[in-house]
């Protein structure tokens, strides 16, 4: 059976792929705390994209789970990733996926090209 958090990456993952996102990589991991959950591409660029899932606003939005701690893990993971794949750091970017649960559905915010 699936995870919450799968089901809501795989959301995320169909929704990259309806926006002509090309799916390279799940789940990155580097080291044993240190993960990326999409590696996607699209016109020569790499994105690495963190997925935040919230089903109600009691603990915030789900963007705000994006901290410094984060952002060094994830700047991190992707510039091992983009060395060990021969990537020009030049052509990556950091994203974020946002899912917030309503009752009948979801929303989905992608915040593009986040600052490290």
């Amino acid at each position: 059976m699936k995870k919450t958090w799968d089901i809501w990456e795989i959301v995320a993952i169909e929704y990259l792929q309806k926006h002509n996102y090309h799916i390279c990589d799940t789940n990155f991991k580097f080291g044993r705390f240190w993960e990326i959950d999409i590696i996607a591409s699209k016109w020569r660029r790499h994105y690495f994209i963190e997925v935040k899932y919230r089903s109600h606003l009691r603990y915030w939005f789900p963007e705000e789970a994006i901290v410094p701690q984060k952002l060094h893990k994830c700047l991190k993971t992707m510039q091992f990733y983009s060395k060990k794949n021969n990537i020009n750091p030049e052509n990556i970017q950091f994203d974020v996926i946002a899912i917030l649960k309503k009752t009948q559905s979801h929303q989905i915010s992608h915040y593009k090209n986040i600052e490290i």
